[in-house]
């Protein structure tokens, strides 16, 4: 990706903001200019590049305000990581096979949600564990009368073990604030790091990346230190408690719904090769059926996430700032297996749960349809980190193998009930590469300057948001953008 900024480049950047960069790509594309450029009416379009929640929520609020926006997607589908599979299971059964929950506090999802009418469904909190061969329930971790197999934890929880450890670091913080030199140099060491400075011993680090680290699709080595101290301060962050819900029916009706709202303004399996910019001037060269077209517009959204834009060319290449953010931005790893069973044993009685947490390469395995009818069902699970890299290297008869066997030590009936298995590895996925964005060790301040303007081009995705690794904080870029964009440019 050519993004430095050399001395050639701050010429072109001045030769650009001089003559155009129609012009421009005379004289430095090998491509001519499409008739799209010269057919264009409206010499403010805006183009966005990505049909995730973040690019249509962008383009869709555009829309509603007037704007001459058109969205560009490399799939045939919207929605990027909200994906849900319908036709690959039974009896109308579906599964999401992506971004999946709904947490309460998730205002935009929420109000798309009731603009649309769609219902959140509240999930089913965590009511098994399965750690080192034990099956013990929630109820029993909380009443005291079960505890958890690892040396140093607390009784009466699963989460947040890991907080009496960096106690002193929290306490740090209410002190001397956020901006103390002390608290920022948490930036660069690791979780793991500052456990084991704050005596946890082994089996704490371990726990900690079966819970929290899973739910952020990586390992505590490479998780900011800093970020996670914060995130304690302001809340006591992820446990068995959190309330969270998916759509009624399926996530994927979200984007389906804005996609319809819009649908002469997106162009589908289009992906961008090439964007070149100046200060008020853009033409975006994509690809569709290996056919180069450019295309012209006066600000462009990139709605895309890091680990797809730092392999386009971009012409002047960003700041060098913006650069080093975009190819070091960490991403984690994520893989979801949903097995169809003709039976749904895992309600039967004498069943550990409904939705288990592992420490086995599953990790997260749950009744994924328990709002759908029919005496079949799925389980879930949602594979992160370390797991999912061992699992990634094996073929898809291997994956399934190994879900199948630990399904079996879990619920010993399984086995008799197994139809079929389902996987997504989002590492594999061509459009994204990876799971979803998180903190990682000396990357304070990446956000926002991810979220940073740069000229005509705008940022959106997950990865730019303040509640990052979510529906919600794609729609939250998005409508951001749409604002940025409001103020700079009239219509």
């Amino acid at each position: 990706m050519n993004l430095m900024k050399n001395q050639n480049q701050l010429t072109r950047r001045s030769f650009i903001k001089k003559t155009g960069v129609a012009a421009s790509l005379f004289s430095f594309s090998p491509l001519s200019i499409s008739s799209i450029f010269f057919n264009s009416t409206d010499d403010k379009r805006i183009i966005v590049i990505g049909a995730g929640l973040a690019g249509l929520s962008c383009a869709y609020e555009l829309d509603q305000a007037g704007y001459n926006v058109m969205l560009i997607e490399a799939r045939s589908r919207p929605g990027g990581r909200v994906s849900t599979y319908r036709d690959l299971f039974s009896d109308n059964l579906y599964s999401e096979m992506g971004a999946e929950y709904v947490d309460s506090s998730d205002k935009y999802v929420h109000e798309y949600c009731k603009k649309f009418n769609l219902k959140v469904l509240p999930a089913k909190q965590y009511d098994g564990v399965y750690l080192k061969g034990q099956r013990l329930t929630m109820e029993g971790l909380r009443s005291g009368r079960d505890s958890l197999p690892f040396k140093g934890t607390l009784k009466g929880k699963l989460f947040g073990q890991e907080v009496q450890y960096i106690k002193k670091w929290i306490d740090l913080v209410n002190l001397k604030g956020i901006s103390s030199p002390e608290v920022q140099g948490l930036d660069k060491i690791s979780v793991e790091e500052i456990l084991i400075k704050g005596g946890a011993p082994k089996d704490i680090i371990d726990l900690y990346a079966y819970a929290n680290a899973t739910e952020e699709t990586t390992v505590p080595s490479k998780m900011s230190a800093l970020d996670m101290v914060l995130s304690n301060t302001r809340t006591s962050g992820f446990s068995e408690n959190t309330v969270e819900g998916r759509i009624l029916g399926g996530n994927d009706q979200l984007p389906k719904i804005l996609a319809k709202k819009i649908e002469s303004k997106i162009m589908y399996n289009q992906s961008l090769c090439r964007l070149d910019y100046g200060s008020n001037s853009i033409i975006a060269t994509v690809k569709e059926n290996e056919k180069l077209i450019q295309i012209p517009a006066t600000k462009c959204v990139l709605a895309i996430p890091a680990t797809i834009l730092k392999n386009i060319n971009i012409n002047p290449g960003f700041s060098i700032e913006k650069t080093k953010c975009i190819n070091n931005q960490q991403y984690g790893h994520a893989m979801k297996i949903a097995m169809q069973y003709r039976q749904r044993f895992w309600n039967n009685k004498n069943s550990i749960g409904q939705r288990v947490f592992t420490d086995t390469p599953l990790r997260r395995v749950y009744d994924f349809s328990i709002d759908q009818p029919g005496p079949r069902g799925i389980l879930l699970s949602f594979t992160s980190g370390e797991d999912a890299i061992k699992l990634g290297r094996l073929d898809k008869n291997k994956r399934l193998e190994i879900a199948k066997n630990t399904c079996k030590n879990i619920w010993s009936e399984a086995p008799q009930y197994w139809e079929k298995g389902i996987i997504k590895y989002w590492n594999e996925d061509p459009w994204v590469k990876a799971s979803y964005s998180f903190a990682g060790v000396d990357q304070k301040g990446f956000r926002e300057i991810l979220a940073k303007t740069e000229e005509s081009v705008y940022f959106a995705g997950e990865h730019t948001a303040t509640q990052r690794a979510s529906m919600n904080g794609a729609i939250e870029s998005g409508l951001r953008v749409t604002e940025e964009l409001k103020r700079t440019m009239k219509i």
